[in-house]
Parts: structure tokens; C-alpha cells; sequence
């Protein structure tokens, strides 16, 4: 993969880093930020999220930002650094799949609102029908007479990791439950011990 920084840090950019004075510890830090492929925490990060939100380019250099979401596993790394994901029926708009019919380059934050991090990725994205996908690509998403129509395939050159200031914390329903549900019950078992306790003194609560 490229390096994050000489892709993005362009003319205008750096220029604006010299003026805000953080130019030299960026071009310290980033050069180290090189790998061929995601490593195992990378890949334990991205196959872990429930939320990505994915931009693209409209012809005329729109910028146009789309939601991606589903249960923690709906997006998978394959080949080192390619992500996929089942792409659903929706509302018919097309403009992402437009969008990459003249330009394929995008970029993707995946979000995670747990622990206030974010992982950036900039790649080229392609949807296939889901005929001409490979049978164990739609066996990896979990391919069971799902309404799959086409794959969503992001070749990554370039992922960042960068400050987790300013990201909400969040928790998912799934996250929740799991964690509340149990003290619940614990809770409705002390309670029943008291009640129980109470009616054999002969006290009415």
C-alpha cells in the first residue's frame, strides 16, 4: 500500500501545515506508516464494525457520502488488502454505483463509536453483480438466500489511523443488551430474595 501522508498531504495541504505548524511532525511521523498489507489488528478492527461511511465523486466533483451498516462481521477482508461487502436492495438511487462508473477512487471511515476510534481507507471500489461473483466470496458473506444483489469490493492503497478527539461515544442496541440484561436479572433476583424475605416476617411491601 502507499503511504497516507504523500497521497493526501498535498500542496495546498502542507502549506497549510507549515502555517499551523505541524508539517515536521507529520513528515517525522508518517514516512514509518508504510505496510504491504492490514496487519492482524487492522483486520481484527475492520472486521469487527457495524458502520462505515464510504465517499465518492459525482463527474462534476460532488463529493457524495453513503452509509454502509450491518452486524458486526458484514465487512470482510480478503487478498491482504481488499474489504467487501454484500450490497442489499435499497432505494434504487444508484448514485455510488454511478458515482464509480466514472471514478473509481474513494474514501472510508470505519467507525468506531465504543471506543471514539476510526480507521481511514482510501481506495478503488467496484459493485459486481452478484452472478459474476465468486461462489466463495458470497459463501465469506454469509450468502444463505439473502437478498444479495451485487458485492462491494475496495481495493485499499492507503488507511490512516489518526486522533479519537470529538467522536461520541455511542452503543449499540447488541452492545446494550449484553451488557445490561444480566444486571437486570441479577437485580429481579435480589429483588425477589427481599420480597420473599419480607413475606416470611410477616411485612407486606
Amino acid at each position: 500500500m502507499e503511504n497516507y501522508a504523500e497521497l493526501m498531504f498535498h500542496e495546498a495541504v502542507a502549506a497549510l501545515q507549515k502555517e499551523e505548524g505541524s508539517f515536521e511532525r507529520y513528515k517525522a511521523f508518517y514516512p514509518h506508516r508504510r505496510q504491504d498489507a492490514f496487519s492482524a489488528d487492522d483486520i481484527a478492527f475492520i472486521s469487527s464494525r457495524e458502520s462505515i461511511y464510504i465517499a465518492s465523486l459525482t463527474p462534476d466533483g460532488w463529493p457524495y457520502v453513503q452509509h454502509r451498516g450491518g452486524p458486526r462481521g458484514f465487512l470482510k477482508v480478503v487478498e491482504g488488502h481488499k474489504i467487501v461487502c454484500a450490497d442489499y436492495p435499497g432505494n434504487r438511487q444508484f448514485i455510488s454505483m454511478g458515482n464509480l462508473a466514472q471514478n473509481d477512487r474513494v474514501s472510508v471511515f470505519c467507525m468506531d463509536y465504543e471506543r471514539s476510534a476510526r480507521l481511514k481507507l482510501q481506495g478503488h471500489a467496484r459493485l459486481r453483480k452478484r452472478a459474476d461473483v465468486e461462489p466463495e466470496v458470497l459463501a465469506l458473506l454469509g450468502d444463505e438466500g439473502t437478498p444479495i444483489e451485487r458485492v462491494l469490493e475496495i481495493d485499499v492503497v492507503a488507511m490512516d489511523r489518526n486522533c479519537p478527539k470529538y467522536i461520541t461515544k455511542m452503543y449499540s442496541e447488541a452492545v446494550l443488551k449484553e451488557a445490561l440484561i444480566p444486571k437486570i436479572a441479577a437485580l429481579e433476583a435480589e429483588n425477589q430474595q427481599l420480597r420473599a424475605a419480607l413475606a416470611e416476617a410477616g411485612i407486606t411491601p
